[in-house]
């Protein structure tokens, strides 16, 4: 079956490398609002009999989910053959269970509403904190690809004698892939209680990585409020600026500016949302998995 790749707006570059890549079409459709609000749609490209490829990261996501449902369920009334989201980053995750009475369990709400149009999902390192895979709330095919090898690659060849740094240890496995991956060490902080509210952070062995530039790595910056912090803990430690890189940038109001004026020497992004600090490229193990399906 053909492929046929639509862009929602905004995501246009990516969606052009990716056809590129997969030797398929950039379908033409288009996408406005009315006066009042209200979405438009029209497709403009033959889509009959063809694998659509509907590439829509999610970050800001109520104002995406609308468009995207709309173009999906046009071009299966034009005959697609199947529909796919390419979301590189999937929104509506952290909400996995009740923190408190009334609560919406809105990342199970999401997937079953995604589950309803879109025959099969692509995305990159999901928030999967109480959850083991994407399966347990999607009823489609989930392809779930990682960026830990790229950020890996991308610290060897750009950062000289890093040394990883986990802000905590839920961060462990994550940071120790990453480490492992690059062949670099790893220390994780160490947080001291004395009391309930009386916690400090330690960094081990900070005589031994004093020549050392630390790299912070993490899934999601979105406040940017952990690094912030990990970065004012290995500065009063002594330790050279670090380097501070997450496979999606966020960056919720001015949590940018927040953790460049922290003290941090450079923030590195992948491109699953479009930023400035986009400098590891998510395209080719994105397009690899689509031509394998």
């Amino acid at each position: 079956m053909k492929k046929i790749f639509f862009a929602l707006p905004g995501n246009e570059q990516l969606t052009r490398s990716l056809a590129t890549k997969c030797d398929a079409e950039v379908g033409k459709a288009e996408i406005r609002l009315f006066p009042d609000q209200e979405t438009y749609i029209k497709i403009e490209s033959d889509v009959k009999d063809k694998q659509v490829m509907m590439v829509c990261t999610l970050n800001n996501p109520d104002s995406k989910l609308l468009p995207l449902y709309f173009l999906s369920k046009t071009v299966k009334d034009l005959g697609a053959g199947f529909t796919c989201l390419v979301a590189p980053y999937l929104s509506y995750m952290r909400q996995d269970k009740q923190f408190k009475p009334g609560e919406a369990v809105t990342s199970a709400y999401f997937a079953k509403l995604i589950s309803s149009f879109a025959d099969s999902l692509f995305t990159i390192d999901p928030h999967l904190h109480r959850r083991s895979s994407l399966a347990e709330i999607y009823t489609i095919p989930t392809t779930v690809l990682h960026a830990s090898s790229l950020i890996s690659g991308w610290i060897k060849k750009n950062v000289s004698k890093p040394l990883l740094v986990g802000p905590d240890s839920e961060s462990t496995q994550w940071v120790a892939e990453v480490a492992a991956n690059a062949g670099v060490p790893y220390i994780i902080l160490e947080k001291i209680r004395a009391g309930d509210e009386d916690v400090k952070v330690s960094v081990p062995e900070v005589q031994k990585y004093a020549d050392h530039i630390p790299v912070l790595v993490d899934d999601i910056i979105s406040t940017a409020r952990t690094m912030v912090a990990t970065v004012a803990h290995l500065r009063t430690a002594g330790m050279n600026k670090p380097v501070c890189i997450g496979v999606h940038g966020i960056f919720s109001n001015d949590a940018y500016s927040l953790l460049l004026n922290s003290g941090a020497a450079k923030i590195v992004t992948c491109n699953s949302i479009p930023h400035k600090s986009n400098e590891i490229n998510i395209d080719r193990i994105l397009s690899l998995a689509i031509n394998e399906q």
